[in-house]
């Protein structure tokens, strides 16, 4: 979801670079039937995802390109992509700004310095407090920790911001599972209560 509105904010550092996903398997075709769904499997959980979405994997994450997309296979940060993340213990280890642990506690953010808009490459990304906390179902017996954090777009240049978007993530601590949304995605609630578990 985009906004517009102002305020400044300080950024500085280098670039985190990920490297690049490659096209799973299971990607999806084109079919006639809006309807038609696909299956998404990651460390026992599983999604009936539209068939529309593709699926690129890369060892412990998965990305899920739900719209318009200038770089599909390209890693986490990535502008001009509209996808949500799932990730496992490996990409959780070193979830928070400075490469830290991951908790619920402070946004996912595996970087020590400025990244990206989701919006544009040209402008940088804020993230700030969070504005949701709380369990929220991911299938049945399953409960993730639920955060959502206010993101801004600011000028590199002054600080300017020129858009916020929304950070949702889902945690399974016992599964060690992160879902990560910055598109506020309106199906992915939905996909998410929807899960299996083997």
């Amino acid at each position: 979801m985009r906004k517009s509105s102002l305020a400044l904010a300080a950024l500085a550092g280098a670039a985190l670079i990920l490297s690049p996903m490659t096209a799973s398997a299971s990607t999806p075709t084109s079919s006639a039937s809006a309807s038609a769904t696909q299956t998404l499997s990651f460390r026992g959980m599983t999604l009936r995802i539209p068939s529309s979405w593709e699926v690129y994997r890369d060892t412990d994450r998965v990305k899920v390109v739900t719209g318009a997309c200038s770089k599909p296979s390209a890693g986490y940060f990535t502008p001009k992509c509209e996808a949500f993340w799932i990730f496992g213990p490996k990409v959780i280890k070193y979830g928070h700004e400075g490469f830290s642990a991951y908790t619920p506690e402070q946004p996912f953010y595996p970087a020590s310095d400025v990244q990206p808009c989701p919006f544009n490459g040209k402008d940088g990304q804020v993230l700030g407090k969070a504005y949701a906390a709380g369990l929220r179902p991911v299938g049945r017996g399953h409960k993730a920790d639920f955060r959502g954090w206010l993101g801004r777009c600011v000028k590199n240049s002054n600080g300017r911001q020129t858009a916020t978007f929304y950070q949702r993530e889902w945690f399974l601590p016992k599964s060690r599972i992160l879902i990560v949304d910055v598109w506020d995605n309106s199906w992915l609630v939905d996909v998410l209560k929807s899960a299996t578990w083997s």
